[in-house]
């Protein structure tokens, strides 16, 4: 083997060994090989008005699970585009690797190293989780839930008198649970703002995938009594989310003009689902997010910034980082060394990765939100919401997605893959190990 082989062979070997290099490519490889799916002509609807950019923009925001479109999904693209996107929303949702690994431990029985490395890194997984058997946990309940949500969801679809009442159910409980909100009507669904049944279901679709697999497989054994308590990370984000969504939904409902004159079951219903959907990242809408006072608009773009939990479907900071940076505000008060939240001491390692983990994605925001005022003419307002939406793999939009320039179009392009790998896991993937340096520098004071 000649020496520039070799070095061709060591890099490489370096950089597929590498659990947080391993996430970000196979997501890029999965959007590449999306993207020329829905290229092909079978994918397309005749007479409808799509370009490359329109294709990309799509695979993007489906692996990402973000529902930002330029194009109208259920009249651009045939059942086998559909179907392509659904794919690549399941792709996105639970992870590659996390459904290769699943696919391997079936076959073999087993799970090797690396998968299991890259697979508890996909997931956001606290050190002492058992790779191998929480995978079998996640695509078990996954399915299971997703076809349970497309049973329920038929009949509502059916009654509609729409023409695949099955397909659309389907489509629309994967997308709900993926928190893709990806979905076949133009108005997303606002048409079924009423509708009781469809808003329940579609808010603990989304709220099942939102909370984390962690959660979900706590909570069952809980649940089953194979544990006295649950963990601290399960009481964290069931705490944390139920407090975002009650205080959004008392001040939506109460706040916001354009709900003002419903029924007040209504009213209440319409705001719960709203703030739902921001906080899970699921962005679908019963409303018109472009009617929306500019306070609820505020309050929505802070539900989707804070977002998810880890190990979940969702994106956005999520809710253990706000957790964390208040515990730590807590400690500082207090006078307190340790940081601490519900009677646990919190591991000084995750406090610093919440801190960098906000104050990167707070940066990146910042940077997408300025790139599109440059190239934008839209208001900045509509342009902060949809920066934030795309960072947060939320999409909701203010409807000025299909109007920006192709490079406005790039800028959300790259804020929604930003928001799928995470800006801290892209900045780690991007940093060779052989530049740590953990030596012991002289400590020295600083004014702040």
């Amino acid at each position: 083997m000649t020496p520039l082989l070799a070095v061709v062979r060591a890099r490489l070997e370096r950089l597929f060994s590498d659990p947080v290099r391993l996430v970000p490519l196979g997501y890029a490889f999965y959007v590449t090989l999306g993207w020329g799916l829905l290229l092909l002509p079978l994918s397309q609807r005749e007479g409808a008005v799509t370009t490359w950019l329109d294709h990309l923009f799509t695979t993007v925001s489906a692996v990402s699970t973000t529902g930002l479109v330029t194009v109208p999904t259920g009249t651009a693209y045939t059942g086998a585009g559909q179907f392509v996107i659904l794919l690549l929303m399941q792709l996105g949702g639970l992870g590659y690797m996390t459904l290769g690994s699943f696919t391997v431990l079936s076959v073999t029985g087993r799970l090797p190293a690396l998968r299991e490395k890259v697979g508890a890194t996909a997931l956001s997984l606290p050190d002492g989780f058992a790779v191998g058997s929480f995978l079998r946990v996640v695509v078990l309940f996954s399915l299971g839930i997703e076809a349970l949500g497309a049973l329920t969801l038929t009949p509502v679809f059916a009654a509609r008198g729409v023409e695949h009442p099955v397909w659309e159910a389907v489509f629309h409980s994967v997308s709900a649970f993926c928190t893709a909100g990806f979905g076949l009507y133009g108005d997303s669904f606002e048409s079924f703002r009423g509708d009781l049944w469809l808003n329940t279901v579609i808010s603990i679709l989304s709220y099942l995938g939102a909370i984390g697999f962690i959660v979900a497989a706590d909570c069952w054994a809980f649940v089953r009594g194979r544990k006295a308590w649950l963990t601290l990370t399960s009481k964290i984000i069931l705490v944390s989310t139920a407090w975002i969504v009650v205080i959004g939904t008392l001040l939506f409902a109460t706040t916001e003009p354009s709900i003002a004159a419903l029924p007040p079951g209504e009213r209440w219903m319409t705001a719960f689902f709203q703030v739902m959907s921001a906080s899970t990242t699921v962005g679908f809408n019963t409303v018109p997010i472009g009617a929306l006072s500019a306070s609820s608009v505020l309050l929505l773009t802070i539900a989707m910034i804070i977002g998810a939990s880890p190990s979940g479907t969702g994106g956005g900071i999520k809710t253990t980082s706000l957790t964390a940076l208040w515990a730590v505000m807590l400690a500082v008060a207090r006078r307190r060394s340790q940081v601490r939240f519900l009677h646990r001491e919190v591991p000084d390692a995750r406090v610093r990765a919440a801190v960098a983990n906000v104050t990167l994605y707070s940066l990146t925001l910042c940077a997408g939100i300025y790139a599109l005022t440059l190239v934008e003419t839209a208001p900045v307002a509509d342009l902060v919401f949809e920066g934030a939406s795309a960072l947060g793999t939320v999409g909701l939009s203010r409807g000025i997605t299909g109007a920006l320039s192709a490079t406005g179009k790039f800028i959300l392009i790259a804020l929604m893959f930003l928001g799928r790998v995470g800006p801290l896991a892209l900045g780690m993937a991007l940093v060779s190990r052989s530049t740590l340096d953990d030596t012991n520098h002289p400590e020295e004071d600083v004014a702040l």
